[in-house]
């Protein structure tokens, strides 16, 4: 990936709906040259995805949580990862060190729809002890990794 590709993905970052022409003129390379870079990205997995970024609060999902949990036994992993992927509210699930094994970035609705994850994640096997921390607000949430 050189500095071209770069400035590429830089600029995707900001509007992914950017057409081939703007890309060409702005970094001053043939449309034909810029389509390739993009199809070359795509197909080596650089580019995983082309998305919508939603505002959590337009579309009635008013409260964030990170939620840190311990599960007993790791043979209860792959039951639990099952679980976080059909939960739609789970933005992010990493495995971690220190005190627990699991984060999650929950995103939903309200209190009682948090209690209600709460629940639910309470219910699986070998779950044994959580942690929950409501965010007040939001610094910085970028949608993707910088290119520098």
């Amino acid at each position: 990936m050189d500095d071209i590709d770069k400035k590429i993905l830089k600029r995707l970052q900001e509007n992914a709906r950017v057409t081939i022409s703007v890309l060409s003129s702005e970094i001053s390379l043939s449309m034909p040259a810029i389509s390739e870079r993009l199809k070359k990205l795509e197909a080596s997995g650089v580019i995983k995805q082309y998305t919508a970024i939603l505002n959590p609060k337009l579309v009635d999902k008013q409260l964030m949580a990170l939620v840190f949990l311990s599960i007993d036994t790791p043979s209860h992993g792959d039951s639990f990862k099952a679980f976080v992927v059909g939960e739609a509210d789970i933005k992010e699930c990493f495995y971690i060190t220190g005190d627990f094994d699991y984060s999650l970035k929950i995103i939903t609705k309200n209190t009682s729809t948090l209690e209600d994850i709460l629940t639910r994640i309470k219910e699986q096997a070998g779950v044994i002890k959580t942690q929950t921390i409501v965010v007040l607000s939001s610094i910085t949430d970028r949608p993707s990794v910088s290119v520098d």
